[in-house]
C-alpha cells in the first residue's frame, strides 16, 4: 500500500510539475508534509534534506558563483571576446566556449547572466542579429554544467546517491571525460549548425538600435491638452515617425479591440500600443500622452538630462517574477517606472497593471541612472541595452580565482576536506576579502531550488524505503533485462532528459537515482554508468523553455517562442545522447 501511495504522490507532484500552476518548491514540500502526514516519512527525517550535502554545495556553489561575478573575471574575457571575428561562426564559437568553460565551475545561470549582455552587445556590434547568439548561449551554459561535479545540481545530486550504497561519492571532476567531450561536440554543433536554425524574425538595423524583442506592450492615457485628443487611430498612428500600433482602447468601462482607423480619441481613453522603446518616446513627445504602465502617474519626461530608458530582462527567482505589475509598487519602492513590458511565446490579453512579471519577460524601465543603478540589482533583472551602467566593483579576478582554486585544490586535488567544506570556506574568505557580502550571498542563493532539494530528497528516499523504485526497476528489467547495457543506458538517457525537459533537472534526477541503483542491480551490473547516464539526461533540457532557468532567460530578448526551442534543441540532445552512450561506458564500464 505505502508503494501505491508514494507513486500516486510522485505521479501528482510531475504533474503539477508539469501544469505549471504553482511553484516547484511549494509543490514539493507539499509532497514532502503529505507523506509525513500518512507516515510514509518519519517525522523525525521530514527536514533532513535540508541538511544534505547535496544542498549545502549547490548553495555554496552559488555564492561562490557571486563572488566570481563580483570579481569581474566574464567581463575581461568577454571584453576581449568583443574584439574577435564578426562572422557568426566566431562569434557562436567563442562565446559558447566561454560560457561553457565558465559554467564548469559556477552555477548554470550565473554563467549566462553575465554574458547574456555582453552577448547581446557583441552581436549587434558585428551586425548580427543577437537572436542568433543567445539560444546558443543558453544551451551552452547546460553542456559546460556537464563538466565537473559542482557544474550543476543534478552532478551533486548523483555524487550523493552514489555515497548512499557504501561507496565513496563521485569526486571533483570524476564527471569530466564524458563531460568535455559532449561539451565541445555540442559548441561545434551550436557553431557551426545550430546558430542556422534559431529564427531570425526581425534583422537589428544598426548598433545604436535598442534590441529588438517584436515590439513592447504599454498603456497610455489620452490626458487633458494632450494633441492626442480628437484625433483618429489612423492619425495618431501617422502622426509618429516610428511605427506604431494601436491594439485597443479602454474608454472607462468600455472597452474597444482593434479599434477602427476612423475612431478618434476622446480625453482619458487609455491606449493599448505595440511599439518599440524609440516609438514610445516619440508618442509621448509628439501626442502628449502619459504612460501608465507601471503607476498611475509617471512625473518625470520620459528624457532629460539624467534620466533613461533602461532595456532589462527578469531573470528567474527574483523579485518580480511571479508578481503583479500593481502590487511590486516600482515608483514606490524603487524609484522608477515600468514604460512597457514585452513578452515572447505568449500575449498578454490583461490589462497591464494586472500583469504578472514571468521569467524571461522583457521590461522597459525609466529612470534616474542612479536609481537604475541601485535598483536593478536588487530587482534581479539583467540590463540588455549599453547605457553605461556599471553593477560590479573594481575587477579583482586574481584574488577570486585564487580563492575558488584554493577551495578545488583542498577538496578535489589534495582531498584534505568534503567540497561543500571547501567551497563554503571559500564563501567566507570571498567574505572576509570583501568580494561579497552578506546581501549578496543571501541574494545570490536560489531558494527556491535549494526547497525543492531539502524537500524531495526525502520524497526521492521513500520511494527507494517503500519498496517502490526496485518495483520500477523490476519492472524495467523484466522488460530489458536481454538487452545490451549499451541500450539500457540508452533508455535512462532518453527518460531522464524527457523528464528534465518538463520539470526541473534536480528533481528529475532525485527521483531517477534510486531507480537507476535498482536497475544496476536487477542487472547485476555496476550501478556507475545508471547513475552517469541519468546525470547527463538530467542536464539535457535542449527542447523546451520550461526545461531550464537557462532557456527561460533567453527566451525574452531572444524573441524565441517555443517551438524554437526544439527546432535548434533536438539535433543536439540526439547528438549528446548518441555521444554519451558509449563515451559512459567506456570511461565507466559495467
Amino acid at each position: 500500500m505505502d508503494q501505491v501511495i508514494v507513486g500516486l504522490t510522485l505521479l501528482a507532484t510531475l504533474t503539477m510539475f508539469i501544469w505549471g500552476r504553482w511553484r516547484y518548491d511549494v509543490i514539493a514540500l507539499a509532497a514532502l508534509l503529505f507523506l509525513v502526514l500518512v507516515d510514509i516519512v518519519p517525522s523525525a527525517n521530514a527536514f533532513s534534506g535540508f541538511g544534505h550535502r547535496a544542498v549545502i554545495t549547490v548553495g555554496a556553489v552559488l555564492i561562490v558563483s557571486r563572488g566570481l561575478e563580483n570579481s569581474g573575471l566574464i567581463d575581461l574575457i568577454a571584453q576581449w571576446l568583443g574584439k574577435a571575428s564578426r562572422r557568426p561562426e566566431t562569434l557562436v564559437a567563442s562565446n559558447t566556449a566561454l560560457v561553457a568553460a565558465s559554467s564548469a565551475f559556477m552555477n548554470n545561470v550565473g554563467a549566462l547572466a553575465l554574458m547574456l549582455p555582453a552577448g547581446i552587445q557583441i552581436a549587434r556590434k558585428a551586425g548580427h542579429s543577437p537572436a542568433i547568439l543567445l539560444m546558443p548561449l543558453g544551451f551552452a551554459s547546460l553542456l559546460g554544467g556537464l563538466m565537473t561535479l559542482v557544474g550543476t545540481p543534478p552532478n551533486v545530486i548523483i555524487a550523493s546517491a552514489r555515497a548512499r550504497d557504501g561507496m565513496e561519492p563521485f569526486a571533483m571532476f570524476d564527471f569530466f571525460p564524458v563531460g568535455v567531450i559532449l561539451a565541445v561536440v555540442g559548441v561545434i554543433y551550436l557553431s557551426l549548425i545550430g546558430w542556422r536554425l534559431v529564427p531570425r524574425r526581425e534583422e537589428t538595423t544598426g548598433a545604436d538600435d535598442l534590441f529588438d524583442v517584436e515590439g513592447y506592450l504599454t498603456e497610455v492615457q489620452a490626458v487633458l491638452d494632450a494633441p492626442a485628443v480628437g484625433q483618429t487611430v489612423r492619425e495618431l498612428e501617422n502622426s509618429v515617425e516610428e511605427s506604431i500600433t494601436i491594439l485597443g482602447i479602454f474608454r472607462g468601462t468600455l472597452h474597444v479591440p482593434a479599434p477602427a482607423p476612423m475612431e478618434r480619441i476622446q480625453l482619458d481613453d487609455v491606449l493599448v500600443v505595440k511599439a518599440d522603446a524609440d516609438a514610445i518616446e516619440a508618442l509621448v513627445t509628439t501626442a502628449g500622452v502619459q504612460p501608465i504602465a507601471g503607476t498611475e502617474n509617471i512625473a518625470e519626461a520620459l528624457s532629460g538630462n539624467n534620466v533613461e530608458l533602461l532595456e532589462a530582462v527578469v531573470a528567474p527567482g527574483t523579485l518580480l517574477a511571479g508578481r503583479s505589475v500593481r502590487s511590486i509598487r516600482l515608483r514606490e519602492r524603487f524609484g522608477v517606472n515600468l514604460v512597457a513590458i514585452a513578452r515572447s511565446g505568449g500575449r498578454i490579453h490583461q490589462r497591464l497593471r494586472d500583469v504578472r512579471f514571468q521569467p524571461g519577460d522583457v521590461i522597459l524601465l525609466q529612470g534616474e541612472t542612479e536609481t537604475l543603478q541601485r535598483a536593478m540589482p536588487e530587482l534581479g533583472c539583467l540590463p540588455l541595452a549599453s547605457r553605461g551602467l556599471r553593477f560590479r566593483a573594481q575587477p579583482r579576478v586574481a584574488l577570486a580565482v585564487a580563492l575558488f582554486g584554493g577551495a578545488l585544490v583542498a577538496a578535489a586535488g589534495l582531498q584534505l576536506v568534503p567540497i561543500e567544506i571547501a567551497l563554503l570556506t571559500a564563501v567566507l574568505a570571498m567574505g572576509l576579502v570583501g568580494l561579497i557580502t552578506v546581501r549578496d550571498s543571501y541574494e545570490a542563493v536560489n531558494w527556491p531550488v535549494l526547497v525543492l532539494l531539502g524537500a524531495m530528497i526525502p520524497v526521492g528516499e521513500a520511494l527507494e524505503t517503500t519498496g517502490a523504485a526496485e518495483r520500477i526497476a523490476n519492472a524495467f528489467v523484466a522488460v530489458g533485462g536481454d538487452w545490451p547495457t549499451a541500450l539500457v543506458v540508452l533508455v535512462l538517457l532518453l527518460v531522464a532528459a524527457t523528464l528534465s525537459d518538463i520539470v526541473n533537472n534536480a528533481a528529475a534526477a532525485l527521483l531517477l537515482a534510486p531507480i537507476a541503483f535498482r536497475v544496476a542491480d536487477g542487472l547485476a551490473i555496476s550501478s556507475d554508468p545508471m547513475l552517469m547516464a541519468v546525470a547527463v539526461g538530467a542536464s539535457a533540457s535542449f527542447l523546451t523553455p520550461i526545461g531550464h532557468q537557462s532557456n527561460l532567460l533567453v527566451m525574452g530578448p531572444g524573441g524565441c517562442r517555443f517551438s524554437d526551442y526544439w527546432r535548434v534543441g533536438l539535433p543536439l540532445q540526439t547528438i549528446v545522447i548518441a555521444v554519451a552512450t558509449p563515451a559512459i561506458l567506456y570511461f565507466w564500464p559495467a
